[in-house]
């Protein structure tokens, strides 16, 4: 009750400014930031999908190099137990008399990449700079020799919001820190993964194997984007994630439409109804029992995610439809529901190379959005029952001549791994001070979030540490992350950097 009393009176009035302490980092800022850019834009040419062993040990060492040039000690990296592994990178600042750690973290791994859809001129590791967002016909522009830097110019490169934003604002945030003569009152650690876009299959073996080290009070995790509203916001919880992929089968070969339309079975029709059926006209899951262990909202909770300020009609301008997929209902309040997404179909051609076949199969890549009180691997398990209610055989292998002889319906089923929702109280002491620093570097309230949209493995965090997490996300909102054209607006960048330097010095 105390802590609700207390979000009437944040929201009611909201009488902030920002601290001395802050314009102190913002002017070092500004008189560094040719050579912050230059030395991101670096960092950003460097290609960074997991599974690129050679790339991403160039990655590590230039971060490794990044911190001992600010004077981070006992840089290292973490490597896991299986080989081949992008490493975790380790380093710490100690303070004398310090009674609690705060452990900054990051993830420097991207998503894939099809460079045939970026934008003509863009390369997603040749950052470019532009005058503005490429989707309202910004121009690529130089670096000026002197003058003003506009806060509304972007870096585009794969990586440049998601995550590598969070890896440089810390690591610019601690060298703003020392450069004012600021000691700490908390230890600093800092921990930068490698394999987070790639599901952070491999996090447990780093936390098991170097739980002495990571011990802290709170970790902050710097990954996501601000309010669409463009206000800062500090996020209590995360949404938990896994993927199936479904495969649905037919005739052996393809056949001509004419010859054989109404007669042989079409699996692209297959599968538009099987995925028809898993959600009603209202957005909803209607897969049985997909809701059912949903853990509520608290009072608390539910009053924060009221006071965010509402953005759905701006993003439905901004993104060119109407009407929400669930009714009436809000982004924010989305987020705390589980969700059913279908990321891509695959079938026969389209367009020119389109011609008259029924085709042999059909895909579809989906993935599960969980929150507090599911688990991933029941919840893909209630969509594997529902399809083996629609008359499908299951299998996980391309299907055999006898088993296509005994079956009708077919479908083959990947399941990927996953990982839990996880969340912290939104009364919890440290997180109430979390949300203090945030507060010194703006004039408007921090937007509070029980749980946001993205998925992070913040549940292993828990699992394998005990640790609390809170999400404190620095990018734009329309930074395309995990698509083609990511970018960054240095506004995001030069904000973040002071929001993560408020949090070091945490009182």
């Amino acid at each position: 009750m105390r802590f609700i009393t207390l979000l009437l009176l944040y929201f009611s009035h909201p009488v902030f400014a920002q601290t001395p302490q802050t314009l102190q980092i913002r002017d070092y800022r500004q008189k560094n930031e040719r050579p912050m850019i230059k030395e991101y834009m670096s960092f950003l040419s460097i290609p960074n999908l997991a599974t690129d062993t050679i790339n991403m040990r160039r990655n590590a060492d230039m971060i490794m190099d990044m911190m001992r040039k600010r004077g981070i000690n006992n840089v290292q990296m973490l490597p896991a137990e299986t080989a081949g592994i992008a490493p975790a990178i380790y380093g710490e600042a100690k303070v004398e008399g310090a009674k609690e750690t705060i452990i900054f973290y990051a993830h420097y791994d991207g998503q894939p990449t099809d460079p045939s859809k970026w934008y003509a001129g863009l390369s997603p590791f040749v950052p470019q700079l532009t005058d503005g967002p490429l989707y309202k016909n910004a121009s690529f522009i130089n670096m000026p020799s002197e003058g003003s830097i506009d806060p509304q110019w972007r870096i585009y490169a794969r990586g440049a919001s998601d995550d590598k934003a969070g890896v440089i604002s810390i690591l610019n945030a601690y060298a703003a820190v020392r450069a004012i003569g600021k000691k700490p009152l908390v230890n600093i650690k800092f921990f930068f993964e490698g394999e987070e876009e790639a599901g952070s299959d491999h996090l447990s073996e780093i936390f098991d194997k170097h739980k002495a080290l990571l011990q802290s009070d709170l970790w902050i995790i710097c990954d996501g984007p601000v309010h669409q509203s463009g206000k800062k916001q500090v996020v209590f919880g995360v949404r938990g994630d896994t993927h199936l992929e479904l495969t649905v089968f037919a005739s052996k070969r393809p056949l001509h439409s004419g010859h054989y339309g109404n007669w042989a079975p079409n699996p692209a029709m297959a599968l538009s109804q099987l995925l028809a059926s898993m959600k009603n006209e209202r957005g909803e899951v209607t897969i049985k029992g997909f809701y059912d262990d949903v853990k509520p909202l608290s009072a608390a909770e539910k009053k924060a995610v009221a006071a965010v300020p509402s953005v759905e009609e701006q993003m439905k301008e901004e993104l060119g439809f109407i009407e929400e997929e669930r009714k009436g209902m809000g982004i924010a309040e989305s987020s705390n529901y589980p969700s059913l997404n279908i990321n891509g179909l695959q079938s026969a051609n389209v367009g020119k190379l389109s011609a008259n076949v029924i085709p042999t199969m059909a895909i579809a890549s989906i993935d599960l959005r969980l929150v507090v009180g599911n688990d991933w691997q029941r919840q893909q398990q209630k969509v594997i029952d529902h399809i083996m209610s629609k008359g499908y055989f299951v299998t996980d292998k391309d299907p055999t001549d006898e088993e296509r002889s005994r079956y009708a319906k077919i479908i083959k089923v990947q399941r990927s791994s996953g990982y839990n929702a996880q969340k912290t109280p939104l009364d919890l002491p440290i997180a109430q001070r979390v949300v203090a620093a945030v507060q010194t570097t703006i004039s408007e309230p921090v937007i509070l979030l029980p749980t946001g949209g993205g998925s992070l493995p913040l549940f292993i965090f828990e699992k394998h540490l005990g640790a609390k997490t809170i999400a404190v996300p620095i990018a734009n909102h329309d930074n395309n992350q995990h698509a083609e054209n990511e970018n960054i607006r240095l506004k995001n960048l030069w904000d973040g950097l002071e929001t993560m330097a408020s949090l070091m010095m945490l009182k």
